[in-house]
């Protein structure tokens, strides 16, 4: 199976944890007070996330994506004659 390049290029604004997470004593359950974590917001351009975060005044910081991108191959290539490295088969 292979992973598809849809909804690839869109900015999203995640908050920061504002109060640190608690174990609930009764049933375990880890929770916290924060709802703003839940809360996430798509945007299709960087611009548009920038001017969203000036006008409701969130300090922002824009993270670069640095993961490598995956080469598209098809199934078939896994059969091919000059194929490169040693068939495992």
């Amino acid at each position: 199976m292979q992973s598809g390049r849809a909804k690839t290029k869109r900015w999203l604004l995640e908050f920061e944890q504002a109060a640190p997470r608690e174990i609930e004593p009764l049933m375990g359950w880890t929770s916290s007070r924060d709802t703003r974590q839940q809360l996430r917001l798509w945007f299709d351009t960087r611009e548009d996330a920038v001017a969203y975060a000036q006008k409701n005044g969130i300090d922002a910081q824009l993270i670069s994506d640095t993961r490598r991108r995956r080469q598209v191959v098809s199934y078939s290539d896994n059969f091919r004659f000059d194929r490169r490295g040693q068939w495992t088969h």
